[in-house]
């Protein structure tokens, strides 16, 4: 079902929008994105570590792993350093796909859009919890050859489906359409370092009709990268997977997302 913008319910990509920093958000994602910071104020410190681990983790397969294809699901809207940008910067003959569930960003879809005339990028509005509408895609079968690596970046995104979606159906379908050499990017939000916050932050989630469920870094391991081989330095907080100086990063409790890359055998 194609969903339509209603300014009057808040959207998580329109939220994080709004911690980014972005002008594409309403009235409700503002509420919601402040309540959500009055419960846990470094919740916009760790979707700003989040955001700069995907552009770690791109670089990371474009440039040493020699990934030329990337499927992006919960890209969220547009913003600096978007997965394209990155990949295509290392590589520009590289082809994109973006995947979101919400219309504000296929009203800025031509952001995602703009790509190196040598490579190709393309939006699909879809959501995670159907794998197999974004696997049969069109688009995203003009764009990705899956006799060839792919990247699948879930970045932001596993900690919004719930139990009851069965994630590890969903991760099973998406992966399993993938050749041996591809690779997996995922990141997850742990209660682990801050738990009444995070737990009061789903709490707000879920009353402004955004589902999402908490997990601990060993559980979100198993989930995402059960049957893959790990890259080092394996599920670490975000903040910690080869980052670019040795300046002082962030505590545990300002990041509260663990990350991962890992390689299908």
């Amino acid at each position: 079902m194609v969903r339509t913008i209603d300014p009057s319910v808040a959207h998580i990509a329109r939220i994080q929008d709004y911690w980014l920093g972005g002008k594409d958000h309403f009235e409700a994602d503002r509420i919601a994105g402040d309540e959500a910071i009055g419960q846990l104020p470094d919740m916009v410190a760790s979707v700003r570590n989040t955001r700069a681990f995907l552009g770690r983790t791109v670089r990371f397969l474009a440039q040493d792993m020699g990934i030329r294809q990337f499927l992006d699901v919960g890209t969220g809207v547009p913003t600096v350093a978007n997965t394209h940008e990155v990949a295509q910067g290392v590589g520009p003959e590289s082809r994109i796909v973006y995947v979101d569930n919400d219309p504000m960003v296929l009203a800025h879809a031509r952001a995602l859009l703009t790509s190196t005339p040598a490579g190709r990028t393309a939006y699909i509005q879809a959501d995670l919890r159907s794998p197999l509408d974004v696997l049969s895609s069109p688009a995203v079968r003009s764009v990705i050859d899956f006799d060839q690596p792919v990247a699948l970046m879930l970045v932001a995104v596993l900690h919004f489906i719930e139990d009851e979606d069965e994630p590890g159906t969903i991760l099973s379908t998406l992966l399993d359409a993938l050749p041996s050499g591809s690779y997996l990017a995922a990141s997850h939000l742990s209660a682990e370092h801050e738990p009444d916050g995070l737990a009061a932050g789903q709490r707000l989630y879920r009353e402004a009709g955004i589902p999402m469920q908490i997990r601990d870094a060993d559980v979100f391991a198993s989930l995402a990268f059960r049957g893959l081989d790990l890259v080092p330095p394996g599920v670490v907080l975000v903040s910690e997977w080869r980052p670019d100086s040795n300046e002082p990063r962030p505590s545990p409790a300002e990041v509260s997302c663990y990350g991962g890359v890992a390689r299908k055998p």
